[in-house]
């Protein structure tokens, strides 16, 4: 990765890049993107309610919408250096560069179930943006609505970190909070999901066309030994594993759930899964603390991950 002169002062407004709203983005979605995005996340031939539209309970999985900021209002393939930059520069922030940016933390909280098409747009606000000494971090919030009904259907929060544009004398910010698994307690339920050789490959067709998840002369670049897997994907992953494990395969009963990349998956690598039980803050949900590892490596790759489940059955209607 080319390195930031070091005589080159970062300039950052604050009070103009906080709080920025951009531009509503059109995005859309059908019934095959969303059979193609469950296969892609290790949904099985058993599991029709997610893979075969004419099944009765015909139905999205949940973290659908965390591929929408990226594959925009179109199933075809797109730019993914045009995409990454939807609504234009923010105000207060330089020019960054793309290949710097690495996913930090992700969030989406459900707020209604989604339907099985339709036409869609995303707000985004910049909500927060740190300074880490080595680099920034961009907090950034997503709400999917239909405006056509004024209804909000999910809100997905993001943290990026773009490497060499810290320093420049900005807020550290406040550290997320800490899930730690319990001690002295053994994992409720454990997942173990081999990914192919061919996972991101099959995952990009959900929207995300960065080059370095294809690409073999890219991935070298940015310090890969090879193209990695899409982060959401691993994400999407385990949040499947949650899901079919633990509330009986239910997706109405996952409000939410967060996570922070720690390290890159390869394709072909073994994800466990590994998710306990602990009460939540309301007596209605409960709390899932999880980490995903890489069993040939040993390798932790996602942390401080939290679901919240409802209990009970759900009567939710689209």
């Amino acid at each position: 990765m080319p390195r930031i002169r070091a005589d080159l002062k970062i300039q950052v407004d604050i009070n103009k890049a906080v709080g920025h709203k951009y531009p509503p983005q059109k995005v859309s979605f059908n019934k095959r993107d969303l059979i193609l995005y469950a296969i892609s996340i290790g949904v099985k031939d058993n599991e029709l309610k997610y893979v075969y539209e004419l099944d009765k309970n015909f139905t999205p999985f949940p973290t659908y919408p965390t591929v929408l900021f990226l594959k925009g209002d179109s199933s075809d393939v797109n730019s993914f250096a045009e995409a990454i930059n939807f609504g234009g520069p923010t105000p207060g922030l330089p020019d960054m560069d793309p290949n710097r940016m690495v996913h930090g933390e992700q969030k989406i909280e459900i707020l209604n179930p989604l339907p099985t098409s339709g036409e869609f747009e995303l707000h985004r606000k910049l909500n927060g943006v740190y300074d880490k000494g080595s680099g920034i971090l961009l907090e950034n919030s997503y709400v999917l609505v239909d405006p056509k009904i004024n209804k909000e259907y999910c809100i997905i929060t993001t943290q990026s970190f773009v490497v060499g544009y810290g320093g420049f004398g900005g807020p550290k910010g406040q550290k997320s909070p800490n899930y730690k698994q319990p001690k002295d307690k053994k994992p409720d339920a454990v997942d173990i999901f081999l990914t192919s050789k061919n996972q991101a490959i099959l995952y990009r067709l959900s929207g995300d066309y960065n080059p370095l998840h294809i690409d073999p002369t890219i991935a070298p670049r940015i310090g890969f030994e090879r193209p990695i897997l899409h982060g959401l994907n691993t994400y999407g992953i385990a949040a499947h594993a949650i899901v079919k494990h633990l509330v009986n395969n239910n997706p109405e009963l996952l409000k939410s759930i967060s996570a922070r990349f720690t390290a890159p998956v390869y394709p072909g690598d073994t994800l466990e899964t590994y998710m306990w039980k602990v009460p939540g803050e309301n007596q209605d949900e409960t709390n899932v603390i999880f980490v995903t590892k890489v069993k040939e490596r040993n390798v932790i790759v996602l942390s401080n991950g939290l679901a919240v489940l409802k209990n009970g059955k759900s009567n939710a209607k689209l």
